[in-house]
């Protein structure tokens, strides 16, 4: 009776120590059971059948976890629970804006030093180097960035 007392407990202690590395992540109670069960089914082999069980059920434990995480890897479960979709979309604010260094325009909101431009129809994000753009003043494009566009004060 009680080998599968120890039995139970080091074999429910592997397994909250599979859930406690693969599902749950970090110290959750998942670990704390498997730890406390582990050293229970540990413990009671030493003091209820005798110390040659202990040694046995301390280096089987071992092995055991040790064998439980290397097929668990083994499986591929986790590929089976990982995401596999690729991100491929691209955020571009400027496709499409026919715009080139040296058009102009004006300032739609106060550039401070970000703001928005209209230039040739388009609205686009627009920053300064220098100073600040009021609303309604005219400017000129000096650089084309990524995401928005480098402009002067006329």
């Amino acid at each position: 009776m009680e080998v599968s007392i120890v039995l139970v407990l080091l074999f429910a202690g592997i397994a909250f120590l599979l859930i406690e590395l693969f599902l749950i992540p970090g110290l959750s109670l998942a670990g704390i059971a498997s730890l406390l069960l582990t050293g229970s089914s540990v413990y009671y082999a030493y003091a209820k059948i005798g110390s040659t069980a202990g040694h046995l059920t301390l280096l089987g434990g071992l092995i055991l976890s040790g064998v439980a995480v290397w097929i668990f890897l083994k499986s591929k479960t986790l590929e089976k629970m990982s995401l596999k979709a690729e991100i491929v979309g691209k955020n571009d604010p400027l496709a499409g804006v026919k715009i080139n260094i040296g058009d102009t325009g004006k300032a739609v909101s106060r550039l401070a030093p970000m703001g928005k431009v209209k230039v040739n129809g388009f609205v686009m994000e627009a920053k300064t180097n220098d100073d600040f753009v009021d609303e309604g003043c005219s400017i000129r494009i000096v650089e084309i960035l990524n995401t928005n566009v480098l402009v002067e004060r006329i």
